[in-house]
């Protein structure tokens, strides 16, 4: 009997020794250490996030772990507790996202646009369209195919708000919504030669594989500008809070501003840096 308290006794003084050892102390250290960082396809597809991170990682000591989905999933995420930050691109659903309470010091990071992809043969003929308006409305008028990412991303969002501006359904025979990110579909596109929406970075960083050309860019209708978010600690207040103001704090520091600004895919600027205090 005393043999049986005296082993139960030693076993749970080993494991309440390993519960405070230095090496499961360090594991809980490294996991407070990684940043979760919710954002679009668009950054990551760039390279712009490839060229940024390893900077503040080397200069901060945390290690960003990035998750690249459409700005509708990764509000959801930050609204699930599931990311530390968030970096998108959809002004009315981050506007909602801080309203709703859990969003908090919104900063604008960052700018480029989206432009409209046509294909040779222009059968809808968009590029005698005056406005990115009226060349939508022909593409619904016309026997064309018009390939949207149809995943509640930024892009797809934008997409969405020109038909109403345009006074357009997409019950129209050539609308296909494919549900995918933004490189896959641009591909589809290509493949079909139809008509797309996407965002600049993206379109340069695949265009070397596509047989598409730019319509419309610029302006205010296809402006497309970058927001960065904190979660509301008191929502989530297990969340590496710390180190996402860190980051935060860093995007919008003069070098991260010149490294955005200075950042080229095939000698062309992709994203302006726009942060002002």
């Amino acid at each position: 009997m005393f043999k049986q308290i005296a082993c139960i006794t030693a076993s749970f003084s080993i494991l309440s020794s390993l519960a405070f050892s230095p090496f499961l102390q360090a594991h809980e250290h490294e996991a407070h250490n990684v940043i979760k960082l919710a954002t679009t396809t668009s950054t990551e597809n760039s390279g712009l996030l490839s060229a940024l991170l390893p900077t503040f990682e080397k200069e901060s000591g945390y290690s960003v772990q990035v998750i690249a989905t459409g700005t509708g999933q990764a509000i959801k995420l930050a609204s699930q507790g599931d990311v530390d930050i968030v970096m998108t691109h959809a002004p009315a659903a981050e506007a909602k996202f801080v309203a709703d309470g859990y969003g908090v010091q919104p900063r604008g990071l960052m700018e480029n646009d989206f432009v409209l992809l046509v294909p040779k043969s222009d059968p809808a003929g968009a590029h005698d369209a005056k406005s990115v308006l009226e060349a939508f409305a022909r593409i619904a008028a016309k026997p064309t195919t018009f390939i949207s990412r149809g995943d509640n991303s930024g892009t797809h969002m934008k997409e969405l708000e020109i038909w109403q501006q345009a006074n357009v359904k997409t019950d129209f025979a050539g609308y296909t919504s494919v549900g995918q990110g933004m490189g896959k579909t641009l591909l589809m596109a290509d493949e079909l030669q139809a008509y797309t929406l996407t965002d600049r970075g993206t379109f340069v960083a695949f265009k070397a594989k596509l047989d598409l050309s730019i319509r419309f860019e610029g302006g205010k209708e296809l402006a497309n500008p970058y927001q960065v978010m904190l979660i509301n600690p008191t929502k989530y207040p297990e969340l590496n809070h710390q180190g996402a103001q860190a980051l935060s704090d860093w995007l919008i520091s003069p070098e991260a501003q010149k490294m955005i600004n200075e950042f080229t895919v095939q000698g062309e600027q992709l994203f302006k840096a726009t942060y002002q205090k």
